[in-house]
């Protein structure tokens, strides 16, 4: 219950234009976080049970780079709608991960503590593609988050659609 009150106390501090735009932009983004484990379910499908190829370890580190950032759009959006600015620096991208559990003047607690943890595999494995040559790919050290990516978000868009339901809207 203590999840349930902290929210409503949230939903009052934000205004509902602010919140219903907020509002839309998270669903834009999830809807594109949608179409993209729609196009590779397929492989999402094969890899559980087959060691991929080196063109299909390409497209799922590929799709990996593409779920976190997805992700992390969401994150910043809720940062500068919600708190007023986005963490800068060397380290943003994880003070970012970290600030959406906590809660602000403005905000409850975005996602669980639990969430965090295990989106920083995600990131984590983002920032090794981005400095990284595809011939540095391995599947035993991708398989994991691979494995865990459907699974991740439906418990991530949980977190997400009860964060919503909590802001005000206008009306």
């Amino acid at each position: 219950m203590r999840i349930l009150h902290s929210l409503d106390i949230s939903a009052a501090r934000v205004n509902s234009g602010v919140s219903d735009r907020l509002r839309k932009q998270i669903c834009v983004e999830l809807e594109q976080l949608d179409q993209l484990f729609e196009i590779h379910q397929p492989l999402l499908a094969k890899a559980k049970h087959t060691a991929p190829s080196d063109i299909e370890l390409s497209a799922l580190a590929a799709f990996l780079h593409s779920f976190y950032t997805g992700v992390e759009n969401i994150f910043k959006r809720v940062a500068t709608e919600l708190d007023g600015q986005s963490p800068s620096g060397d380290s943003w991208h994880r003070d970012l991960l970290d600030a959406m559990t906590s809660e602000t003047p403005q905000r409850c607690r975005f996602i669980s503590p639990e969430m965090r943890d295990r989106l920083m595999d995600f990131l984590q494995f983002r920032h090794f593609f981005r400095h990284a040559y595809v011939l540095q790919l391995h599947w035993l050290k991708m398989q994991a988050v691979v494995n865990d990516c459907h699974d991740a978000y439906r418990a991530l868009r949980s977190e997400i659609e009860k964060f919503l339901s909590a802001l005000p809207r206008a009306g």
